[in-house]
C-alpha cells in the first residue's frame, strides 16, 4: 500500500532507491546541492519521492521540483518517462524545472537565478491567493 508524505503519495518500494541516489549523486547534482540548494533559505529535499517517481530536488513550500537531465534523458524512452513524470507532478500542482548537465556545469549562475526567481514567484503567488475580507484573512487551503 502506498504511504503518504507531505500529502503526496509515494511508492514505499522506492525508499531504498532514493537513499542510494542521495548517496551517489552525480557531479552536477552535488554542485547544485552543496553550492546552492543545501543552504537555500527555503527548504529543499534531495531525491524526494512523490507518487511513483523520485524528483532530484523538491521544495514543498514552493511546490517546485528540479530535474537534472543527463544523457539517459535524451533517448526516446527517457524522454517519454520524463514526460509522464512531469504530467504526474504537474497534476499535483508541482512545477518542474529541468536543467541539463551542461547548463549546471557551464551556466551555474543562471540556473541559480532561474531557480531563485521561480521559488519566490511561486511562494508569493500562493500567498497572494489568500483573500482579505475586512479584518479577516481567509487562508488559501491549497498550500
Amino acid at each position: 500500500m502506498p504511504k503518504r508524505f507531505n500529502s503526496h503519495k509515494y511508492n514505499g518500494e522506492n525508499t531504498q532507491n532514493a537513499k542510494n541516489l542521495r548517496r551517489n549523486m552525480t557531479e552536477q547534482e552535488r554542485k547544485l546541492w552543496y553550492l546552492f540548494l543545501k543552504d537555500y533559505p527555503v527548504k529543499f529535499y534531495r531525491q524526494r519521492m512523490i507518487d511513483n517517481y523520485i524528483a532530484d530536488f523538491y521544495c514543498a513550500k514552493a511546490k517546485l521540483a528540479i530535474e537534472l537531465d543527463g544523457s539517459q534523458h535524451y533517448s526516446d524512452e527517457g524522454e517519454e518517462y520524463d514526460k509522464r513524470r512531469t504530467e504526474v507532478l504537474e497534476s499535483r500542482g508541482i512545477k518542474v524545472l529541468r536543467f541539463t548537465n551542461p547548463q549546471i556545469t557551464n551556466n551555474f549562475k543562471e540556473v541559480c537565478e532561474v531557480t531563485d526567481s521561480e521559488v519566490k514567484n511561486r511562494i508569493t503567488s500562493a500567498m497572494s491567493d489568500d483573500i482579505s475580507v475586512g479584518n479577516i484573512l481567509i487562508k488559501n487551503e491549497r498550500r
